[in-house]
């Protein structure tokens, strides 16, 4: 076995680091600079007309709601394994939320949360992040199914409930059939030793955050002077928020798949694209432009508990 000298394994540790940080830094500013859908004229302008401390301030507290929330999640499922503070969670989640900004659907977060562990503990946490994100995902199905069927898509919703029902037969009918040792069965009873007041609060703090950004994007559009009923505009968002997460990408162009798909269903409400594209481009600013500049400075001052 090949022996790595120490100042060599710091030097291969900083560069990582540094190529994370400065990888994800390059593809936020390339994405916001080379965007030739975003008119920053006249974005600065309809800005300097509405520029308002106390508004800011107050969407600027969904950003932080919509992160606190996320963090509270991880931190009430780790308990699992060990209990953490929230400023340690507040870590493992900003951290891995910058080192996943260029893996495809984040999928990165889930090896980046597991360096903090113990290396035995690594696949519990992988079981544990998929928890904390399934629920989200669910929701998100959940209430983009009631969104698609108020704004009259219901072959949309038949065809997504027959697809669901499809996949819960299935589920039951094959939880026993064992892939190089893994199976639905055991999936389901690992989910099962989770304790139930736990996963209560993963619920309850999973529908918090929904409602939190989904808002977010509502208040934006009233930012913007969009004159529209609560319940349309609503319908709609839940309806963009489940098709874009159901489409493949990369964190880094959240903003571009969320606007193609918004263009879409606020266009048929009337809505100017232009506005459209600014409003998603901001929420994807403020919701993970922000975390991942301050998730820098925790992927620097990162330390592996796993023994190279």
């Amino acid at each position: 076995m090949i022996t790595i000298p120490h100042k060599a394994k710091q030097f291969l540790t900083f560069l990582i680091k540094l190529l994370i940080v400065g990888g994800a830094f390059y593809f936020i500013w390339d994405q916001l600079a080379n965007n030739e859908k975003l008119d920053w004229n006249q974005f600065l302008e309809l800005l300097d007309r509405k520029k308002s401390f106390w508004g800011i301030l107050f969407i600027l507290s969904f950003s932080f709601f919509n992160r606190f929330f996320e963090i509270l999640k991880w931190q009430n499922l780790v308990q699992v394994i060990e209990k953490i503070s929230v400023s340690k969670a507040t870590e493992q989640v900003l951290s891995a939320l910058t080192a996943s900004i260029f893996t495809p659907n984040g999928i990165g977060e889930y090896g980046a949360k597991a360096l903090y562990f113990e290396k035995k503990e690594a696949k519990k946490i992988v079981f544990l992040n998929l928890i904390c994100n399934g629920i989200q995902m669910i929701l998100t199905i959940i209430f983009g199914a009631v969104g698609l069927l108020i704004l009259g898509y219901g072959k949309w919703v038949l065809v997504i409930s027959g697809i669901a029902f499809f996949l819960i037969v299935a589920s039951f009918l094959f939880k026993k059939i064992t892939i190089k040792g893994y199976s639905l069965n055991r999936l389901f009873e690992k989910i099962n030793e989770i304790p139930k007041p736990i996963h209560q609060k993963n619920i309850f703090l999973a529908v918090c955050r929904y409602l939190i950004f989904s808002h977010q994007y509502y208040f934006l559009f009233l930012a913007f002077d969009v004159d529209l009923p609560y319940w349309s505009l609503m319908a709609s968002i839940s309806s963009v928020y489940f098709l874009a997460s159901s489409l493949p990408t990369f964190q880094f162009l959240d903003f571009a798949v969320k606007g193609s798909v918004a263009v879409y269903f606020f266009g048929n409400l009337g809505i100017n694209d232009w506005i459209v594209v600014f409003i998603s481009t901001l929420i994807w600013f403020l919701n993970v432009v922000l975390p991942v500049l301050i998730g820098s400075f925790y992927v620097f001052k990162f330390k592996s508990k796993w023994k190279v």
